[in-house]
């Protein structure tokens, strides 16, 4: 029996940004960001979901398989194909870059995690580029990426957003949340949202770690490094390192993500702060990550993998994810070891404390002990 897997359009722009825009947009941008609302809950009404995984073709284990094709700015997709998998360069920058970040995360979850593809059963990584005039965002829809060319129509001085095929951990974090929806599968609300969110920052940042061979302290830890035009007073849409301090700019205001639980943001818009409060264990990893050393994707990164893909549950919140990943890193790297204290410590960095007697992880270690080997 085909297996659905249900889940909901994830943008990598926020609402909150698109808020401001609104707000303080010049009469152009706010036209525009009002075309991008539209536009994004059209998608979210569609309720789109995986087509049967029996009825699309597998890649060989170890092999890419990757298809771009070009939506010619228009919404039906995937569109035109226009570079297969082992086919040369095009002369289109946009379906080039969704080419080589699709193959930059496959080969982070493949050489690193030991995973095939982003189900860990060869779906084929299927990118749509052009999508729409003057759209503004890229996302995961269930089964392929959607990217946009950013607000190319504006009067140059009034540009925010390059294309968004241009940030290599963009398209790491928006494939991710395919992962994550094969796996934990993480209600897109509240604390459990917050952490799909933030494990789609966490290993976007890794493929871009990796794709540069930077340590820890060598990498910027900047969310979509690029994205924004030379009008926009910022580095990218999310610091890891700092949350809040990623832009701080006139139209789109400043960055709202909290990196301590002493300033979590309850609200209700943005399905409970999932692009806000992603901020905390942002900041945890990137804790975890610079008191081990070395680079990230080696050991902490692991540790985040096989947290996600045997412990956590749809509902997990945060409390749940720091004992979670204090008791992996036990299990990967030895009990009381420097792994297992840095996770402790990293998560008490942002304000929440280790539960070291919490077993909270069996059910999703049950469900995936066949057919699992979580020795690294």
């Amino acid at each position: 029996m085909a297996e659905y897997h249900y889940h909901p359009i994830q943008c990598i722009v926020p609402p909150h940004m698109v808020e401001r825009i609104l707000k303080n947009g010049s009469s152009k941008q706010i036209e525009w960001a009002t075309d991008n609302l539209n536009v994004s809950g059209q998608l979210r009404g569609q309720r789109q979901s995986l087509a049967e995984v029996s009825a699309k073709p597998k890649a060989a284990i170890g092999n890419k398989m990757r298809n771009i094709y070009d939506a010619k700015f228009g919404s039906t997709l995937p569109g035109k194909l226009v570079r297969g998998e082992g086919d040369a360069p095009t002369n289109d920058k946009a379906a080039n870059e969704a080419y080589d970040g699709a193959g930059a995360t496959y080969d982070l979850y493949d050489q690193v995690f030991g995973r095939n593809s982003i189900d860990d059963n060869g779906l084929p990584l299927i990118s749509s580029v052009h999508y729409l005039k003057g759209y503004d965002n890229a996302f995961w829809n269930g089964s392929q990426m959607v990217y946009g060319d950013g607000d190319e129509d504006l009067p140059n001085n009034e540009r925010l957003f390059n294309r968004f095929t241009i940030a290599v951990d963009i398209i790491g974090h928006e494939l991710t949340h395919g992962v994550t929806q094969y796996e934990a599968n993480l209600v897109y609300r509240n604390q459990s949202g917050a952490l799909n969110e933030s494990f789609s920052d966490v290993f976007g940042s890794l493929v871009k770690q990796k794709l540069n061979n930077q340590e820890v302290s060598q990498a910027d830890w900047i969310i979509g490094e690029g994205l924004f035009t030379s009008n926009v007073n910022g580095r990218g849409i999310r610091d890891m390192k700092n949350p809040g301090t990623a832009y701080d700019d006139t139209v789109l205001g400043k960055d709202p993500q909290p990196g301590h639980m002493n300033d979590y943001v309850n609200m209700t818009s943005d399905n409970g702060g999932v692009h806000i409060n992603s901020g905390i264990p942002n900041r945890a990893f990137y804790e975890v990550a610079r008191l081990i050393g070395g680079y990230a994707w080696e050991k902490t990164g692991k540790i985040w993998y096989v947290t996600l893909r045997d412990k956590l549950n749809q509902t997990s919140g945060f409390q749940a994810a720091a004992n979670l990943t204090y008791e992996t890193a036990g299990e990967l790297f030895g009990a009381n070891g420097t792994e297992q204290n840095a996770v402790k410590t990293g998560w008490s960095l942002v304000g929440i404390i280790v539960n070291q007697d919490k077993k909270t992880g069996c059910g999703k270690i049950f469900a995936n002990i066949m057919g699992r080997n979580n020795s690294f």
